[in-house]
């Protein structure tokens, strides 16, 4: 007598590797004093890195905290509100914003904004909105697993992999496009669009604007929509700088076309502003059916009006989030490179990445075989034995074994230089034991090749012992 999402709930995809590590990881975290041996949490992408910035802000403004304007509450005000359009004040300070993450270089308008609690409720609506059940969404790989809840679980939706591979590192190609879509319809899926995270999780690198013209060109041939998850763009901490869709819209005088109106963009202050626990997500469409539908879905998953406001306020500072963006694009900056040396240092190499808050992370060379096998029993030995809880590569739906998103902006500076010590002892010790075997196994063909050269009789006598 139950739904089949309670007596199906496989289909959420928590019994992922990427989770599963977490669950670990729960059962014995890592803390300096209280559990030294503990595990060490490097399968979460939160960042840290500027929380003081945050609240230095919280400090200097109590009038916000307070609920007060103009040294008047406003509590009962707010505790009232309950329109799911939102705060026009919060819209106007999210678009701007925005704006000042993509350099100015576009505008946004607040009438095309919709508010979700995160940007996991916003890819859920859009789903909705774009896609009956059964029908196909395309997704570069590797793509964050939570996808694999977030667009199919309660839509119905079908996620087709576009395959990227390493020998290009992991770029967008219109050959990989092609295929993804025919494969689509050769499992007699219709294909409504293209969903891709700009930039990567997990590969922590930012679309080049070809591979963004590719993906504007294909939508356009095929009819079909482009969400562009950009939650993100204000990680960005080195060259190539962020391009937005919107730009490229821009500046192929698309906008308010019907190419635009196929186009949406998915924006998150989790990332970008360090607050996920605020559930802050938007919507942005140039199409009126979608922003109409998706505002009305929104009911179901408000943001509160308390919070609005606060954020509104925050935001409309521009001294505060011009240092703040700034300054959290630095400290991203040095930390992964923290964590790239310290890897380096153990004969591991990352894939180039300029954003986010991991680094994906090559480790084929350490596989006792080139399998996904081989990744899980990887996996396994340095989520129990290193005892560091990362994301495989296979849970990112990566079609090359040995791959791995690590994060770097959920711990101290110094937890992260004591996971890469936990790194380097492993890698260390796995390299005396292939090398041990490796003698061990010269020594037996040395052996046999020895003995083979040696004449018949010398067997014979081995074999038949002379009689005292």
């Amino acid at each position: 007598m139950l739904s089949t999402k309670v007596t199906d709930c496989n289909a959420h995809g928590q019994d992922s590797s990427y989770f599963l590590g977490w669950e670990e990881y729960e059962k014995n975290p890592y803390d300096e004093i209280d559990n030294p041996n503990g595990i060490v949490q490097m399968g979460l992408a939160e960042n840290q890195l500027s929380f003081d910035i945050l609240q230095s802000w919280l400090d200097n403004n109590p009038d916000a905290t307070a609920f007060k304007k103009n040294g008047q509450s406003i509590f009962k005000e707010l505790a009232l509100f309950q329109d799911y359009h939102g705060l026009p004040a919060f819209k106007n300070a999210l678009v701007k914003f925005m704006s000042e993450i993509r350099g100015n270089t576009v505008t946004f308008d607040p009438n095309n904004l919709v508010l979700t609690a995160g940007a996991t409720s916003a890819n859920e609506t859009l789903m909705f909105c774009i896609a009956n059940p059964g029908d196909a969404i395309l997704v570069p790989t590797p793509y964050y697993p939570g996808f694999d809840r977030d667009l199919r679980w309660r839509t119905g939706a079908e996620i087709v992999p576009i395959h990227c591979s390493s020998s290009n590192s992991f770029r967008i190609t219109k050959s990989a496009l092609e295929d993804a879509y025919q494969q689509a319809q050769k499992h007699d899926l219709k294909v409504k669009g293209i969903l891709v995270t700009n930039p990567s999780n997990p590969l922590g690198t930012s679309l080049n604007l070809h591979e963004l013209d590719v993906l504007v060109n294909f939508i356009s041939t095929k009819n079909i929509h482009l969400i562009s998850d950009e939650v993100y763009s204000g990680t960005v901490f080195s060259s190539p700088n962020f391009t937005s869709v919107m730009e490229v819209l821009k500046n192929r005088n698309l906008v308010n076309t019907e190419v635009s109106k196929r186009v949406h963009i998915i924006c998150s202050l989790s990332k970008d502003l360090g607050l996920p626990g605020f559930r802050i997500g938007t919507i942005y469409s140039e199409n009126g059916d979608i922003i109409s539908a998706a505002t009305k879905m929104s009911s179901f998953g408000l943001i509160s009006s308390q919070t609005q406001y606060l954020l509104s306020e925050m935001l409309a500072d521009k001294k505060f989030t011009k240092t703040y963006l700034s300054e959290n694009r630095r400290r991203l900056k040095h930390r992964q490179e923290t964590l790239v040396k310290g890897l380096q240092k153990a004969g591991i190499r990352c894939l180039k990445g300029n954003a986010g808050l991991f680094c994906w992370v090559d480790m084929r060379h350490l596989l006792c075989s080139k399998t996904f096998q081989g990744e899980m029993e990887l996996w396994k030995k340095i989520v129990y034995d290193v005892r560091l809880n990362i994301s495989p590569g296979s849970s990112c739906h990566c079609c090359e074994p040995g791959w791995f998103r690590v994060c770097f902006a959920n711990m101290s500076e110094k937890t992260l230089v004591f996971a890469m010590q936990r790194v380097k002892s492993f890698v260390e010790s796995m390299t005396k034991k292939n090398s041990n075997q490796s003698r061990q196994e010269q020594i037996r063909l040395n052996h046999a090749r020895r003995t083979k050269s040696l004449p018949k009789w010398v067997f014979s006598l081995s074999t038949h012992p002379l009689e005292v």
